[in-house]
C-alpha cells in the first residue's frame, strides 16, 4: 500500500539524523546577530535573528503529532477536481508516487537560508513567471526567454540595491488554477471551468473539460524537462555575469528599457572588467542560482511528490522548491493548510485585504509554529487602492506577536479588469501597488522582501500601458495567456528598474552618503 511505502521511505541511521539536528539547534541557540529596524514608540529596537537554522522544525516538532503526507484527507480540500474515474486517480496516484523527485532536500533547505536574509533586508525575492503554464507553448525558446528576462531583473535589481536577488520562477510545475466559479459558461453552453493543463484542458468542449488524471504524469515530466533545462542555464554559463550584455531580447533592442538594460549593462561589464585586471576571479560569476515555485493546489500531485529525506527524517514536498497556498484555499481548518504546515519546504500565503490580523497571526504560527526566519513569506496580493489602508494592521500584528516573515508584493491578483472583452492589467495600478508596498514598510519600518509578477518573455500584449505604449485595442493582436494577463518583458524589465529606485532609496538610508 501507498501507506507502508511512505513507512519504509529510505532513511539512514539516526546518528546521522541528530548529529544534523543537533548542529542546527547549535547554531539557533549560540550564533545570533541582531538587526536595527526602526520601530513604533515603546516596541522594542532590537530583533535578534538566528543566522539561520538548516531546518524549520525537528522531526519531532509536536506540530506533527498527527501529521502525514495523507492527513489532508481529513480536511475540505477545496479547488480539487470531481474526476469520474476514482480508479484511474488512484492508478496514477500510484505510478507518481514511485517517480524521482524534481527537487532535493538540501536545494529547499539552501533557499530557506536565503529567504531569512530577505526578511531582514539583507536580499530581496525576485519570483515571476507564467500565470499557468502550459502543455501547448512548452518549448526551451520560451523556458530560456523567461529565465533570460528574470536575469535581466535580477541584474537590475541588485546593481541597484546592493544586495543579493533571490530569484524564484514560476516554473516547472504551476499548472493549477484556482476558479472562482466551477462552471463556465458560454451562451447557451455551460461547462466546468478550465483549472489548468494539469487537470483539464482550455479548449471549450465537454470532452476537453472533463478532468482527466492521467495530465498529472504529463505534467511531471514537462516540470523535469523545464528543471533540466533551468539547470542547465543557470550552471551551464548561460547565467554568467559575462554575459550580461547579451541578455538582450531581440524586440527589445531598440525599445526604451532595452536601451537603459544595455547601459547598465555596459557598467556591469566595465566592473567585471576592471576586477579582472586586479586579479580578481570569482567562479560565483559564472553561475547562478535559481528556484522554482508554484501554488499548491492539485493535492494528489503535491501528496504523490512528497519524499522523506535521508538525512533529517523530515518531509519535503519534492514538486518544488517553495510552495504557496493560495487565498482561496487558506483556511486554517482546510487540507491545504494543513498538508503545508508538515512540509519543510519554504513556504509562502497569498493574503488579500480580506483577512482578519489576527487570522493571519494564527496562520504564521500555524505553519511556522518555531518562528524560524525564511520558513514563511506573506505575500500581500490587495489591489493598488487598498494597500496603504489594509496592510499597516497585518504589519503590526505580526509584529506585535514578534512573528518572523519575508513581506512580498503580488501586485498583480488585486488589479485584474475587463476591457474589450479581455481580463487584463493595468500596468499603472502595477506600479501603484508596488509603489504603495514599499511606502508603508518605509513607514513602518519594516523590510520589504520582495516582489511576485506574472509575467513572461515573450513580447504578448495582455497589460494595458507601461513605456510599451499597448493599448485596449492591441489586446487582440498577441494575447496569449491561458488564464491571467501577464507583463510582456519590456514592461517586466520597467518594473524592474522602478523596485530598482526603492532599493537604491532603502541603501542609501542605511549608509547616507
Amino acid at each position: 500500500s501507498t501507506s507502508a511505502m511512505r513507512a519504509d521511505a529510505t532513511r539512514v541511521a539516526g546518528g546521522n539524523r541528530r548529529a544534523l539536528r543537533g548542529s542546527t539547534l547549535a547554531a539557533h541557540r549560540t550564533t545570533r546577530r541582531q538587526v536595527r529596524e526602526a520601530k513604533p514608540k515603546g516596541a522594542p529596537k532590537i530583533r535578534c535573528v538566528a543566522e539561520p537554522p538548516a531546518l524549520p522544525f525537528e522531526e519531532n516538532s509536536k506540530h506533527l503529532e498527527s501529521w502525514s503526507p495523507n492527513s489532508w484527507r481529513n480536511k475540505t480540500a477545496l479547488q480539487q477536481p470531481e474526476y469520474p474515474d476514482e480508479a484511474a486517480v488512484r492508478r496514477v496516484f500510484d505510478q507518481m508516487c514511485k517517480v524521482p523527485p524534481l527537487v532535493f532536500a538540501g536545494e529547499a533547505r539552501t533557499l530557506q537560508r536565503q529567504l531569512a536574509k530577505a526578511a531582514v533586508g539583507e536580499a530581496f525575492v525576485l519570483q515571476g513567471g507564467d500565470c499557468a503554464e502550459s502543455f501547448d507553448d512548452f518549448s526551451a525558446n520560451h523556458i530560456r526567454d523567461t529565465f533570460r528576462v528574470l536575469l535581466q531583473m535580477s541584474v537590475v535589481l541588485t546593481f541597484a540595491g546592493g544586495m543579493p536577488i533571490v530569484k524564484l520562477g514560476r516554473m516547472a510545475g504551476q499548472f493549477a488554477k484556482p476558479r472562482s466559479a466551477p462552471m463556465e459558461k458560454i451562451g447557451d453552453v455551460e461547462l466546468p471551468s478550465y483549472r489548468g493543463d494539469i487537470i483539464n484542458r482550455p479548449e471549450f468542449t465537454a470532452e476537453a473539460r472533463v478532468p482527466n488524471p492521467n495530465l498529472l504524469i504529463q505534467a511531471y515530466n514537462q516540470s523535469a524537462a523545464t528543471l533540466n533545462l533551468l539547470r542547465g542555464f543557470a550552471s551551464g554559463g548561460y547565467a554568467s555575469m559575462e554575459r550580461v550584455s547579451f541578455w538582450n531580447l531581440d524586440f527589445m533592442g531598440k525599445s526604451q528599457q532595452g536601451e537603459r538594460y544595455l547601459e547598465m549593462a555596459h557598467r556591469v561589464d566595465e566592473a567585471i572588467q576592471f576586477m579582472h585586471a586586479c586579479g580578481v576571479e570569482d567562479s560565483t560569476m559564472s553561475t547562478t542560482e535559481f528556484y522554482t515555485s508554484h501554488e499548491a493546489l492539485l493535492m494528489e500531485y503535491e501528496e504523490a511528490l512528497t519524499r522523506q529525506d535521508s538525512t533529517t527524517g523530515l518531509w519535503y514536498d519534492c514538486s518544488a522548491h517553495f510552495l504557496w497556498c493560495g487565498e482561496r484555499t487558506r483556511q486554517l481548518d482546510g487540507a491545504h493548510i494543513e498538508f503545508l504546515k508538515g512540509v519543510a519546504n519554504p513556504l509562502g500565503v497569498k493574503v488579500s485585504h480580506k483577512i482578519d490580523p489576527s487570522e493571519l497571526v494564527s496562520m504564521i504560527a500555524t505553519l511556522n509554529p518555531h518562528n524560524v526566519p525564511g520558513r514563511l513569506s506573506i505575500t500581500i496580493r490587495m489591489g493598488a487602492d487598498k494597500v496603504r489602508d489594509h496592510l499597516p494592521k497585518l504589519i503590526d500584528a505580526v509584529r506585535q506577536a514578534g512573528q518572523v516573515v519575508t513581506w512580498i508584493c503580488d501586485p498583480m491578483h488585486g488589479n485584474t479588469e475587463t476591457q474589450g472583452g479581455y481580463k487584463t492589467r493595468l500596468y499603472d495600478n502595477i506600479k501603484e501597488e508596488i509603489e504603495a508596498f514599499f511606502d508603508v514598510h518605509e513607514e513602518m519600518g519594516s523590510i520589504p522582501g520582495g516582489v511576485h509578477l506574472e509575467m513572461t518573455g515573450e513580447h504578448v500584449t495582455e497589460c494595458i500601458g507601461g513605456g510599451s505604449g499597448i493599448e485596449v485595442s492591441d489586446l487582440s493582436s498577441r494575447y496569449h495567456t491561458h488564464c491571467d494577463p501577464r507583463l510582456n518583458a519590456a514592461q517586466s524589465l520597467e518594473i524592474a528598474f522602478y523596485v530598482a529606485t526603492r532599493l537604491r532609496r532603502i541603501k542609501h538610508q542605511k549608509n547616507p552618503p
